[in-house]
C-alpha cells in the first residue's frame, strides 16, 4: 500500500472510530447539559491545538514540508487554542458565548484551510514526520467536536442541547429536564 493511500485510509478510519466514540460516549453526556456547561469540555479539548506548532519544528517534520502549509497550519491552530482558552475564561457570560462562536468559526475554517493548503502544495504523507498523527488521529476528532459545538451554540441558554433523544442502551426515549437543575443535570428517562 502506498504511503499516500495509508494516510487517507488512516484519516477515514479515524473519522469512523471517533464518530462511534462521539455518538456513544461524548454526545450523550453533552446533550443533557445547558449550553455553557456543554461547551466547556469541547473548549478544553481544543485548547490543546497548540500542538500544531510542531509543524514549525525542524526534525519533527521533513525539511521538504512546505513552509506555506506549515505556517498556515501552525498559526491557525495556535489562534484556535487561544480562542478556546479565552472562551473558557469568559463562559457562561454572553461575551463568552460570542467568543465561543468566533472560536468555532475560526477553528472549523482553520481545519478546512489546512486540508486546502495540503492539497494545494501537494503534501506527501512522509513530509509530515512525527506530525503525521495530527491529521490522522487528532483532526477527525476536532471536526466532530466542532460540529457538536455548532449544535450547542444554536441552543437557547436555558435549554439542554438534546430536548428528546433515544437512549441507545435501553431503547427508551429520554427527555432532558434542565430547568431548576444545576450544571451537573442528567436526563430523566421517560417511557
Amino acid at each position: 500500500m502506498s504511503p499516500q493511500l495509508c494516510f487517507f485510509v488512516s484519516i477515514a478510519f479515524s473519522f469512523i472510530a471517533w464518530g462511534i466514540v462521539a455518538a456513544r460516549y461524548i454526545w450523550p453526556e453533552l446533550r443533557v447539559r445547558q449550553r455553557a456547561e456543554a461547551l466547556r469540555p469541547l473548549l478544553v479539548l481544543h485548547s490543546f491545538r497548540f500542538i500544531g506548532l510542531a509543524f514549525l519544528v525542524p526534525g519533527v517534520v521533513s525539511p521538504d514540508l512546505s513552509s506555506e502549509f506549515a505556517h498556515s497550519a501552525a498559526y491557525g491552530d495556535i489562534m484556535a487554542a487561544t480562542l478556546a482558552l479565552l472562551s473558557l475564561l469568559l463562559l457562561p457570560r454572553a461575551n463568552g458565548i460570542v467568543t465561543a462562536w468566533v472560536f468555532n468559526l475560526w477553528g472549523t475554517a482553520d481545519l478546512l484551510n489546512a486540508f486546502y493548503q495540503a492539497n494545494h502544495v501537494g503534501l506527501l504523507a512522509g513530509q509530515l514526520g512525527a506530525t503525521y498523527f495530527i491529521p490522522t488521529f487528532v483532526v477527525p476528532l476536532l471536526f466532530i467536536t466542532h460540529g457538536f459545538a455548532f449544535r450547542i451554540l444554536l441552543q437557547h441558554q436555558s435549554e439542554s442541547v438534546g430536548r428528546e433523544s433515544r437512549n441507545p442502551a435501553s431503547g427508551h426515549s429520554t427527555i432532558a429536564r434542565t430547568t431548576a437543575m444545576g450544571p451537573g443535570a442528567r436526563a430523566v428517562s421517560g417511557r
